[in-house]
């Protein structure tokens, strides 16, 4: 079941969309050569928390940390811990904040330093099969529709789609109805309604489609090593388009 949101309710979401987009940024300024993913953790907790939040990932199925920081060929769910970045890598950051009980959630993947023309063609690229998803979030459109409009960015660019991991409903739980593919066929799956909360998030490799789980059970890697990105947004349904809740400019 979908469940269409209160005005009391999106006011929660909001608010948290807004202390996780504020994470980000704050994320974007210590993200350098030489800092540790668990440093970025530590910060980011310690501001999730000085904004009457909590994370919305400690804890969450035993996950260890505050915050997701996969590198390079690792899509989602990296630990923070003792790795330093280094010039040229690219991180994701996957960042969750639950506010009077709801839930925010924005990934976004930062170049370290400079990085490679293409790494940086793989970036522009997953973000603006984002947005062109988001553009077509409205009432009584189909949801595969923005699947597909996600996917035709992803593939014209030659990069490939993920297929094992969504989008996702959020609201009260971290992860609600509907899944969100990334690719589908247009004018298929449920009508989008006013108070529908969506988390859209491409995840895109630079190489073949196809991801592994690491032995610690939690780390997603590719297959074949190559780079990859995810960008996602909260965003709710309004009566005339859409509402980006975890809104950045980094």
């Amino acid at each position: 079941m979908i469940i269409c949101k209160s005005e009391t309710e999106l006011g929660f979401m909001r608010e948290a969309g807004r202390i996780v987009a504020e994470t980000h940024r704050l994320m974007a300024k210590h993200i350098d050569p030489g800092i540790t993913t668990g440093e970025l953790d530590r910060i980011a907790d310690h501001y999730i928390r000085s904004q009457h939040a909590l994370p919305s990932f400690k804890g969450y199925n035993g996950f260890p940390a505050s915050i997701c920081a996969s590198v390079n060929d690792q899509l989602v769910h990296g630990f923070p811990g003792k790795r330093k970045l280094n010039e040229g890598d690219i991180i994701t950051l996957d960042i969750g904040a639950q506010y009077r009980g709801y839930h925010g959630d924005s990934a976004w993947t930062y170049p370290v330093g400079s990085i490679s023309e293409e790494a940086q063609r793989l970036l522009d690229v997953t973000e603006r099969s984002l947005y062109a998803g988001l553009e077509l979030v409205k009432p009584d459109v189909r949801l595969f529709t923005i699947s597909h409009a996600i996917q035709r960015v992803i593939e014209d660019a030659g990069f490939s789609v993920v297929r094992e991991y969504v989008g996702h409903g959020v609201g009260a739980e971290l992860h609600e109805e509907p899944q969100i593919p990334n690719f589908g066929t247009p004018d298929r799956g449920p009508r989008l309604k006013p108070g529908m909360v969506l988390a859209i998030e491409p995840m895109v490799n630079a190489g073949s489609r196809y991801v592994k789980t690491l032995e610690d059970n939690w780390t997603v890697v590719t297959v074949d090593g190559s780079l990859c990105a995810h960008f996602e947004h909260t965003v709710a349904v309004t009566p005339d388009g859409m509402e980006i809740f975890t809104k950045l400019d980094v």
